[in-house]
């Protein structure tokens, strides 16, 4: 194997597929990248056996051939380098990366010792935006389970054209707050519903956002099969195994229709929560709101034994009953960071029903919060 390639190009490949390649005590030989030089291109590709991130590079090809070696150390000594060109070469079981004034070697392992990467099974396919599937996978993922005791939470549900939306919808839920975005879907009508695992989620966002603000192309290009999904755009593709099971029926929690509605600012009452949250209990985290539309404000209030107590007042137009709600002000707090909209409805029912946040007038994302029980 041996090809020419421009240093940049190197580190931008590495950059994609490098983080996926941890440290594998039962499997040492999944800390390497995958070097697939061909005729016409060059493929960096790496694997957890769970997920596959392969990279295309443009380079020069001189001599095709396949070779592995240690992603860390590929990727940290390249990123040294100063020169503008670099050339890649095996001998042996060693790849030799030369420039102008050095040549180093690094040990490897043979392509055969790399596990069998299957291709992927193409399935249902639909193009959306790019700017807004990364954006709506970082504002449902933070909803998801953070353990795999039911492993359908820990992941993120996709449902494609069902009777929720004509399009895509993603949710996730811990059972203690959910998350819901609608995404219009550019291409595409099959009907589909799969969960995607939490750690395919983060590692698609961690690839859209190293790439798209310089990428050319304005849509990302999915996949769905029984067992698997994909996702193209620019020089990369991902595929992963999907979460077995069906997810639980979210939707019959979210309430149609609310006694108490209010709408405040987002930043002003971020601030409010904010300092209540220094005077909330420790492991509880409980911070009290109270809808009040004689006061036309949002009052939170919180107390612990250890620190003291904290009241205040965020102004807000207030409609309906007068209503209160002890809520997780973490959970309050990662919802209000994801509602892209400088006002918010606050809605809610009774202090032991769910409560909803949402952007002012923006009807394609909602986020849940169940009350703390007294």
């Amino acid at each position: 194997m041996k090809f020419v390639c421009t240093k940049e190009n190197l580190v931008g490949a590495l950059n994609l597929v490098a983080p996926l390649a941890g440290k594998q005590s039962n499997l040492p030989i999944l800390s390497n990248v995958l070097i697939d030089a061909t005729e016409s291109r060059v493929e960096f590709v790496s694997t957890n056996l769970e997920m596959v991130v392969k990279c295309s590079l443009r380079a020069k090809v001189e001599i095709a051939g396949k070779f592995t070696v240690p992603a860390k150390t590929l990727y940290d000594f390249v990123s040294l380098i100063s020169d503008e060109q670099i050339e890649i070469s095996v001998e042996e079981n060693e790849l030799v990366v030369s420039c102008n004034d050095s040549s180093t070697k690094i040990k490897g392992s043979p392509s055969e010792d790399y596990p069998i990467i299957p291709e992927a099974e193409e399935g249902s396919v639909y193009t959306i935006l790019v700017d807004v599937f990364a954006d709506a996978l970082t504002r449902v993922g933070i909803a998801a389970a953070k353990n795999d005791i039911r492993p359908e939470l820990s992941g993120v549900y996709c449902g494609f054209f069902t009777d929720r939306y004509e399009g895509l919808v993603m949710a996730a839920t811990d059972s203690y707050r959910l998350a819901e975005k609608k995404v219009s879907v550019a291409q595409g009508s099959d009907v589909r519903q799969c969960i995607l695992p939490i750690k395919t989620v983060m590692e698609v966002a961690r690839l859209l956002s190293s790439v798209k603000n310089s990428g050319k192309e304005t849509q990302v290009r999915m996949w769905v099969s029984d067992n698997q999904i994909g996702v193209r755009y620019e020089s990369f593709e991902i595929t992963s195994r999907l979460v077995s099971g069906s997810y639980p029926d979210y939707a019959q929690i979210i309430p149609t229709e609310f006694k108490t509605h209010a709408i405040v600012s987002v930043d002003a009452f971020h601030k409010k929560i904010k300092a209540a949250s220094l005077f909330s209990s420790t492991g509880i985290n409980g911070v009290n709101f109270t809808l009040s539309p004689s006061e036309s404000a949002v009052m939170v209030a919180s107390m612990s034994s250890q620190t003291g107590e904290h009241s205040s007042q965020v102004e807000a137009q207030v409609a309906g009953e007068e209503n209160a709600i002890l809520l997780n002000f973490r959970y309050v707090l990662d919802g209000l960071a994801n509602l892209d909209s400088e006002e918010m409805e606050f809605l809610m029912n009774s202090h032991d029903a769910p409560c909803m946040m949402r952007g002012k007038g923006k009807e394609d994302y909602l986020y849940l919060v169940m009350p703390i029980r007294q």
